[in-house]
């Protein structure tokens, strides 16, 4: 918009009679149309104003051979025109001399200037107007809605059509513009799902998506029209388009300003006029128009950018190859997809593993494969398949890429046949104003923070299942908390989890407020006060060490400055001081073998056998002669052999090893135990470096992800996040024993790296046990130190072993740490 210049000579003197007239009719639409509807009101306002251009077009002798045009841009061209936006107009001009220019230019705009209309206009030949066109993307977009209002039919049309043709035919060279200008807009504005006071323009899944959409199509990239169809995958853009705008006209009535904001204090009058209730029940309706708007938005988008012809080089690299991701999932073309031999009619898994493969990569999920998911996957089985959990917590400690996954399920019906209990809190408005998510994507933020936290917690998963569950009684008219773990017990038996697990993680439901509120209101000098602490949660440490990661995540996940170092600072304290009243926890000890292992111990040669477990897990038992070195081998061959290892236990019977894993495989099926034998034997025997084939896998797969990095569109996660790793040196009464648990991100030959760096450290393993929480690794190891050896000796061993297990993380000191388990 332009402010008028200082009039002066004959544009200047008093309000002319058209201006003052326009004046009077706005004025007198605005107090009298309120009883209008939305789109009513839109028809008669824009009515109103080209009536008025056209008559002052003519008076100016704006006429069809006059050499003139008057095109309208924006939303007097898409004629959207609200009470309080913008007028755009375009003069165009066939060459007239300036005298002539300037009498016609002044005679519109000051006029309405003088009635107060916001304006943005421009001056321009056709020539010159496409010149702007092609070097400002902004520009262009704009023209794409220019309509003729007055004057000659034919500059308006060379300017549509010449628009429209630059459009198309430099589309491919703007479109890196394009999408880094989205997705910018995005990063600034947010999603207008899910926010508490949406920005109903320019945010995520706002107007200008939809306008972003139409130049999509008109450059003939995308199928527009199908989008707005009433059975289109994620709704239908028409109907959330129109939803929008409504809100946005009545915004502007109530406001009386061109606020595209919509703040708290407008949303109970917008929307009582448009009827749908009160402002929780507005901001549900807003949620959800604005989530088919982004769902349209970023599938479209990959689908122009997919739909470019290859030009020059890049015509002559081969198509882009399928990666496999797992079972079922490969990566096609920067999109996860499903693998032609997928069958999601008889896979129920197949949701959680496209899922998992999502969150993972950063990658999104294929709009062709969501749709087939969705019309096609059944219901998953009760209990859930303990892979289905797996890939779950994979997506919930994920962090940041988790957002996107999740809203792709969920705008598409698979999220909520996966939880029903979440239909409750689906767009649901917060009702505290410290909030600034809705109650869905309040939980979901709070998942994304828990994610950086995982590792100073010894049950990553009870703490990624919390972030999820933590607010689900929201919505019901009672306690949440209360209400929340109830829900839980049943959420919890079909998702397969045990009984003491169940019970935990109702216990971090229905206590998730306990100690922000102790720590911020309570006097933690009271011993009181702390042992009604430590009694509401029946002394259990583990619950305690659960609920203040919960709570730090759900206070980052509320909004600004809910979380800062002074109640960082409290809830610590509060923490210790329960930690102390609850008093020790039992150390991690050795697993008990079965006797038949015992029995092969006994033959003291290498015995490896495979057996089914649930699901696709199998158990895979290898017994070798002990010596330092075997436990790294043997997991580098179940690596190598692209086996995940989900759990091991390594004890040492009369001088033979027994390592018993739990694994299963990333693709396909498992590998012959003769196999399996064949490999542990070359690497025991030094015949084959399964370590540092091991080594080299990891550095392809990383120099290939970081080429892959490079070709992720603009502001796109590239990376999941990673909880930094935490090496926990435990307390143990056992003599010449040190007992160490290392917790990070998980990844293919972990366990074999971590085994050899101890191994280098020169200790000797005397068991171990090993779980996999998602994507989370906690493994405790129990080492003898050199006999005999002194205080300094052990201190000295104890230092080798940090040094070798650091440079296996990559991380500094700082995250030794000394403490009891389970702290």
């Amino acid at each position: 918009m332009t402010n008028p210049p200082d009039p002066s000579g004959s544009s200047g003197g008093e309000i002319s009679s058209g201006a003052s007239d326009l004046a009077a009719a706005r004025r007198r639409l605005l107090s009298e149309g309120r009883e209008l509807g939305a789109a009513e009101m839109r028809r008669v306002w824009l009515d109103l104003h080209e009536s008025w251009l056209t008559a002052m077009a003519t008076e100016l002798g704006i006429t069809d051979d006059s050499g003139f045009a008057l095109v309208g841009v924006g939303g007097l061209g898409r004629r959207e025109l609200l009470p309080y936006s913008d007028l755009d107009l375009v003069l165009l001009h066939d060459n007239v001399s300036d005298d002539v220019l300037q009498r016609v230019a002044d005679g519109l705009w000051y006029p309405l200037w003088d009635a107060n209309v916001r304006l943005d206009h421009s001056v321009r030949t056709v020539s010159g107007a496409l010149g702007v066109a092609s070097g400002d993307l902004t520009a262009a977009l704009g023209l794409l809605d220019a309509r003729h209002i007055a004057g000659e039919q034919r500059l308006s049309g060379e300017l549509v059509e010449g628009v429209r043709r630059q459009w198309r035919t430099g589309i491919r060279s703007r479109m890196d513009e394009l999408v880094e200008m989205t997705y910018g807009r995005w990063q600034r504005c947010w999603r207008i799902a899910q926010r508490a006071e949406p920005d109903l323009k320019s945010g995520r899944g706002g107007l200008r998506d939809v306008q972003l959409l139409d130049a999509l199509g008109l450059a003939q990239l995308i199928d527009r029209r199908g989008m707005g169809h009433v059975n289109a995958p994620g709704g239908s853009l028409d109907t959330a388009y129109q939803t929008l705008l409504d809100v946005r006209t009545e915004l502007h009535l109530v406001s009386g300003r061109g606020h595209d904001q919509l703040l708290a204090q407008f949303a109970d009058e917008v929307s009582a006029t448009l009827g749908v209730g009160d402002r929780f029940a507005l901001a549900r309706v807003l949620s959800n128009a604005g989530r088919t708007i982004a769902f349209h938005s970023e599938t479209g988008l990959r689908t122009a950018q997919n739909a470019l012809p290859r030009r020059g080089i890049s015509a002559l690299v081969r198509r882009p190859k399928r990666r496999p991701l797992n079972e079922g999932v490969v990566e096609y073309d920067g999109e996860v997809v499903l693998a032609r031999e997928a069958a999601p009619q008889h896979d129920p898994g197949l949701v959680l593993r496209v899922a998992a493969a999502s969150a993972d990569t950063g990658l999104p999920i294929g709009a062709g494969t969501l749709k087939r998911l969705a019309d096609s996957v059944p219901d998953m089985p009760t209990p859930w398949p303990r892979e289905a959990l797996d890939d779950l917590l994979v997506v919930l400690l994920a962090g940041p890429t988790l957002v996107d996954t999740i809203e792709a399920l969920d705008r598409t019906g698979l999220w909520g046949r996966l939880l029903p209990e979440w239909d409750a809190v689906r767009d649901l408005p917060p009702r505290d104003v410290s909030h600034k998510w809705t109650v869905d994507r309040h939980i979901v933020e709070t998942a994304v923070n828990a994610a950086p936290l995982t590792t100073r917690v010894a049950r990553s998963d009870l703490l990624a299942l919390g972030a999820l569950l933590h607010d689900i009684g929201k919505g019901r008219g009672v306690d949440h908390c209360v209400l929340g773990a109830e829900l839980v017990v049943p959420i919890g038996e079909r998702l397969g989890l045990s009984p003491q697990d169940i019970g935990t993680l109702a216990g971090m439901v229905r206590h998730h407020l306990l100690l922000p509120k102790t720590a911020t209101r309570g006097d933690l000098n009271d011993p009181s006060v702390i042992e009604s602490v430590s009694e509401a949660l029946d002394g259990d440490s583990q619950l305690l060490e659960l609920l203040h990661a919960l709570a730090e995540a759900d206070s980052k996940a509320t909004g600004p400055g809910v979380w800062s170092d002074w109640k960082a600072s409290l809830m610590a304290d509060l923490v210790r001081r329960c930690r102390l009243v609850m008093a020790g926890e039992p150390l991690p000890q050795a697993e008990p073998t079965t006797p038949h292992y015992l029995s092969l111990a006994a033959s003291h040669g290498v015995h490896v056998e495979i057996k089914p477990c649930d699901g696709e897990r199998s158990q895979v038992v290898m017994l070798a002669p002990d010596a330092r070195g075997l436990v790294s081998k043997a997991a580098a061959v179940l690596a190598l052999n692209s086996l995940r290892i989900h759990s091991a236990t390594v004890n040492v019977h009369q001088g033979v090893a027994i390592d018993e894993f739990v694994v299963s495989p990333l693709f396909g099926t498992p590998p012959a135990a003769d196999l399996l034998r064949q490999q542990f034997v070359g690497a025991l025997g030094g015949d084959v470096d399964v370590l540092g084939m091991l080594e080299k896998r990891d550095s392809d797969a990383a120099n290939s992800a970081l080429a892959r990095a490079g070709e992720i569109q603009a502001g796109a996660p590239l990376t999941r996040s990673t909880a930094p790793p935490r090496i926990l040196w435990l307390d143990t009464a056992a003599p010449g024993t040190l007992v160490v648990e290392v917790r990070a991100m998980d990844r293919t030959g972990l366990l074999a790296l971590l085994a050899q760096a101890l191994e280098r450290a020169g200790a000797d393993i005397g068991w171990a046990k090993v779980n996999t929480f998602g994507s989370t690794a906690a493994d405790v190891f129990c080492m003898a130190t050199p006999a005999g050896a002194d205080g300094d000796d052990t201190t000295a061993a104890q230092a080798e072993v940090e040094k070798q297990l650091l440079a296996v993380l990559g991380v500094s000191a700082e995250a030794v740490l000394h403490e009891p388990a389970g702290e």
